[in-house]
């Protein structure tokens, strides 16, 4: 969970182990994290506990954030709730409104269907929540999506130890586990108050 929970590397990690007596390769700390970085993510998702649908600050933040893989770019779309949980997170290689269509079918299957969406001026959210029949319950402003645009910074951070991603499949993977194991770590002051 080290892996995960800080930004750390696998030597990182294998060294940290080596210190207390545990001489492992970083291959393996890698075979763990695939193995069982999963296995802890659905885990936390299970305990979590979330609001009924009738619950009146249940408010989504949805942004979307660039992603070079192989030199490639990619969109990372990110859902985070009215307390900065993050919800949902889905990698596509485009940025339209198919994409955006695709990610909030994911999240209002999962979730049911929101109060309030803040988003930012994205003219793909717009067209779908047209499509999906929400267009009354969007609220777009300069400001008001910071709480999604403060939720990249612990991926950003993650992603430079990492030095960056080369696969789709392992981004995807990795953004959801590292969503769920960072939501469950970091409890900020004015929850716990």
């Amino acid at each position: 969970m080290m892996y995960v929970r800080f930004p750390l590397s696998l030597r990182n990690v294998k060294d940290l182990l080596h210190e207390h007596g545990i001489d492992i390769c970083d291959e393996t700390v890698r075979y763990w994290w695939n193995r069982f970085g999963p296995m802890f993510a659905n885990e936390l998702r299970k305990k979590r506990i979330h609001p009924s649908h009738n619950y009146s600050g249940w408010k989504w933040h949805l942004d979307e954030v660039f992603v070079k893989i192989n030199g490639e770019t990619h969109y990372l779309w990110r859902a985070v709730d009215h307390e900065g949980e993050v919800l949902e997170v889905y990698v596509s290689k485009r940025r339209d409104r198919k994409a955006a269509l695709v990610f909030l079918k994911k999240i209002m299957k999962r979730y049911g269907k929101p109060n309030e969406i803040v988003t930012d001026r994205l003219r793909s959210y717009r067209a779908v929540m047209k499509t999906i029949g929400n267009a009354e319950v969007q609220e777009v402003g300069r400001w008001k999506n910071n709480r999604c645009e403060n939720s990249h910074l612990p991926f950003r951070q993650r992603e430079q130890a990492m030095l960056k991603f080369r696969r789709l499949q392992s981004l995807q993977k990795f953004v959801s586990i590292h969503a769920s194991v960072h939501s469950h770590f970091n409890h900020e002051s004015h929850l716990t108050s």
